[in-house]
């Protein structure tokens, strides 16, 4: 009798061995540059992909929210902030986003199983489209893989959720299931990170990962 509780304990400390959690929230964060452990990227040519903390009242990271803030970027150019780690296959990973500018694009997404600044998947709401989309990204090149019609309103932030385990990805939109889809491009463990298109001026916190 006595042996089972030790068996159940062992179990739990094997599984929490192989599981990853990072709270890569930015209050603590100095404003006006890019925060630690965070790299910025692009896919494309282009002047935008400008990165930097940014005081914003409204944000949940304590008033600090991390901004893509350059208006210069071309329609083809994808701004990319990617974290340094965690590096996850199965991921459950939660960001707010708050769209506050843009003529050609606004809003964005996360990025999940970040390969290279080339390859990765990302999930995006866009207030100027009304749409919330998922995609991936090969060798520079952005595919489809579900979108649904919705309004997002600009100056507000919303809460995307990515729930990706095997091949099975699930979005959430502040909190309800929109995307679903099996997708087998990317099978290896990947970075996670933040992504604009284009001039779109967005601001990102309440960044939260999980997975292994």
């Amino acid at each position: 009798m006595q042996h089972k509780p030790m068996l159940a304990i062992s179990l739990l400390v094997c599984l929490a061995g192989t599981a990853v959690a990072a709270d890569l929230r930015f209050k603590d964060a100095s404003q006006g540059v890019l925060p630690a452990g965070w790299t910025a990227a692009k896919t494309g040519e282009g002047k935008s992909n400008v990165w930097k903390i940014v005081a914003d009242e409204s944000s949940p990271d304590d008033g600090k929210a991390l901004a893509q803030v350059s208006a210069d970027g071309p329609r083809p150019l994808f701004n990319l902030c990617v974290a340094d780690k965690p590096n996850l296959k199965d991921v459950e990973l939660t960001v707010a986003v708050k769209a506050v500018a843009g003529k050609i694009d606004q809003g964005g997404g996360p990025v999940w199983r970040y390969q290279d600044a080339n390859n990765y998947y990302i999930a995006r709401v866009n207030p100027l489209e009304n749409n919330y989309r998922v995609y991936k990204v090969v060798k520079g090149q952005r595919t489809e893989l579900d979108s649904a019609d919705m309004k997002a309103a600009a100056n507000k932030w919303h809460t995307i959720r990515i729930v990706h385990e095997g091949e099975r990805i699930r979005c959430y939109l502040n909190g309800k299931l929109h995307l679903e889809v099996t997708d087998n491009t990317f099978q290896k463990a990947g970075k996670i990170g933040l992504w604009t298109k284009a001039d779109a001026q967005t601001r990102f916190a309440g960044v939260k990962v999980s997975g292994k």
